[in-house]
């Protein structure tokens, strides 16, 4: 960016132009030594090679106190530099993918509303590295822990609810997973967002052992329970009516999600559709925000230097036009 530092100089710029006219109304008029009624006494070649000389040498003068002014007014060439020190947070993202996923009390189901809010989540923080495990009554990764959102996307839209051989819900083995892979990362902050529509019925481990274990490691758990108050609609095939939409009671070991949220310094959500959802992510999002510093350093770079060679030139040979070479053009 350019700027003058004493920019009050330029404005004997105007002088030039109203200089230029004085000479032309006036000032040729105390220039000549000697005058003559006529010039056609004159070779008209010589008078028209003179009348250029003088004029180019009012150019170069006018074109010395521009650079001059210029000069003065001290242009500058300033440049802001910008360093960016970014806190970034390590997120895994644990989802439940059980057969009780399919319950359509969330458009068009819970598997489906979590994955879309889920990846507005991931949209909103590009310089997080989030990872995906998902669970039912195993548990597996789904994406190591990334800063790639089309990576992300692209591995989320390919979950799935899980066949029933695999069905349950191992919510301590879940949370256990991704301990493993936030335990030893030099995130400065590492959290984990859960979400299940059930109790914990399968695996190895419970989920407060889990939590305790993560508390270790200093990973926060933010839980969220999925599901209606009551009964939720559940698809179902019949042998005679294909599928069908059936009333289920829905079971949230509520207590569980929110002990494993507090013994971690998380906190608990219940989300029981899918605006609720995107609100309770919205509020995570706002929660751990990533923080970022930055310091910006001003570069200034001084110009007039370039102006003051050609003007001391410029001023060094017009001394040389005008006595010299050009005299007998003023003459």
């Amino acid at each position: 960016m350019l700027q003058f530092q004493q920019p009050w100089w330029l404005v004997l710029l105007l002088a030039i132009p109203l200089l230029s006219l004085w000479f032309v109304k006036k000032g040729q008029a105390y220039e000549g030594v000697l005058r003559f009624s006529s010039i056609k006494l004159f070779d008209t070649a010589a008078t028209r090679s003179a009348g250029r000389k003088a004029r180019l040498l009012r150019v170069l003068q006018y074109l010395l106190m521009t650079i001059l002014i210029i000069a003065l007014a001290r242009p500058q060439k300033s440049d802001v530099v910008r360093e960016s020190q970014i806190e970034v947070i390590d997120i895994m993202m644990v989802l439940d993918i059980s057969g009780s996923m399919r319950a359509a009390d969330f458009q068009p189901n819970r598997l489906e509303a979590a994955k879309r809010v889920a990846q507005q989540f991931i949209l909103e923080r590009p310089h997080d590295r989030i990872g995906i495990v998902v669970f039912a009554g195993q548990s597996f990764i789904q994406c190591p822990l990334t800063n790639d959102s089309n990576v992300l996307e692209n591995l989320l839209s390919q979950v799935t609810i899980v066949s029933e051989e695999y069905d349950g819900t191992a919510i301590g083995m879940a949370i256990a997973n991704a301990i493993n892979r936030l335990r030893d990362t030099q995130a400065a902050s590492k959290v984990m967002i859960l979400l299940s529509d059930g109790s914990n019925n399968a695996g190895e481990l419970d989920p407060t052992t889990a939590a305790e274990l993560a508390q270790e490691f200093g990973i926060k758990i933010y839980t969220i329970g999925a599901g209606t108050n009551g009964l939720a609609p559940f698809p179902v095939d019949d042998p005679l009516w294909g599928q069908v939409m059936r009333q289920i009671e829905v079971e949230i070991d509520e207590e569980t999600l929110r002990a494993v949220a507090q013994l971690t310094g998380g906190q608990y959500f219940r989300a029981t559709d899918q605006k609720s959802l995107a609100a309770i992510y919205q509020q995570i999002n706002e929660l751990e925000r990533t923080e970022i510093e930055v310091t910006e350093y001003l570069n200034v770079e001084e110009l007039y230097g370039w102006l003051v060679i050609p003007a001391s030139v410029l001023g060094l040979l017009l001394p040389v036009f005008s006595e010299g070479l050009f005299r007998k053009a003023l003459a």
